[in-house]
């Protein structure tokens, strides 16, 4: 009897241990890869804090330019404080997806501000000579450039994290040990069509007016243009 209890209880010890391990190799692998997202996180938020950063200094360049809009000026001052406004823990990843949709959507809003900005800058070509100009400029586009890179990381970080938690066995740990789903950066609606850019909405010189017909027989494609008869010369009076 002993010796059938023993030969039975044998593999399910051993089934249990391999459980074990299995549950601890899949929890460590959790922690790192949540681990993983909290920094990607960090690293959004950073480029993020950077381009906000840039802003104080492009608005003191800009506003030293005669007669710029100054209602431009306004808009990316308040879309920047939107933005601050709207905090999350720089060292944690979102769990909440309303709150990372409300974070991209001030974001998203300084991003446009910031677009329209530098489009009314075209019609300042002073402005845009300006060593200082250009170099605030030139940090803005490789903030955003690195923006794009840094969200396009998080996603890939939270698509591993999240494709771990539902697999087997891991998905048993999720809820023994706290582990949640992590939101995605999603694209901004409207984000895949191209804007319409009108250069005439700011200030641009009218197009030149089309010269007149000439008088008589219109012409029309295609045909003869219409002959203009010499006006007569006056005759010579004969000399006696």
């Amino acid at each position: 009897m002993k010796t059938f209890v023993f030969r039975s209880g044998a593999p399910l010890f051993a089934l249990a241990v391999l459980f074990g391990l299995t549950g601890c190799g899949s929890y460590n692998r959790l922690v790192t890869l949540e681990q993983n997202v909290n920094k990607k996180w960090a690293d959004v938020q950073s480029v993020y804090q950077r381009r906000a950063d840039l802003i104080p200094n492009l608005v003191n360049t800009v506003s030293g330019a005669a007669n710029f809009e100054k209602s431009t000026l306004t808009e990316v001052t308040n879309a920047r404080a939107s933005v601050g406004r709207v905090t999350l823990d720089a060292s944690k990843a979102p769990t909440d997806a309303a709150q990372l949709q409300e974070f991209q959507q001030a974001q998203g809003q300084l991003s446009s501000a910031l677009s329209r900005l530098l489009l009314v800058t075209e019609n300042y070509p002073q402005l845009r000579a300006t060593e200082n100009f250009q170099n605030l400029q030139a940090q803005l586009e490789g903030t955003e450039n690195r923006i794009s890179v840094e969200r396009n990381n998080f996603n890939a970080a939270v698509q591993e994290y999240n494709t771990a938690m539902g697999r087997f066995p891991t998905n048993m740990l999720n809820k023994m040990f706290g582990f949640q789903p992590r939101p995605f950066f999603t694209s901004n609606p409207g984000s895949d069509v191209a804007p319409t850019v009108n250069f005439n909405a700011f200030g641009a010189s009218p197009a030149p007016a089309a010269p007149a017909p000439p008088t008589g027989r219109p012409n029309v494609p295609g045909s003869t243009p219409p002959t203009v008869d010499p006006a007569p010369s006056p005759a010579l009076e004969a000399t006696p």
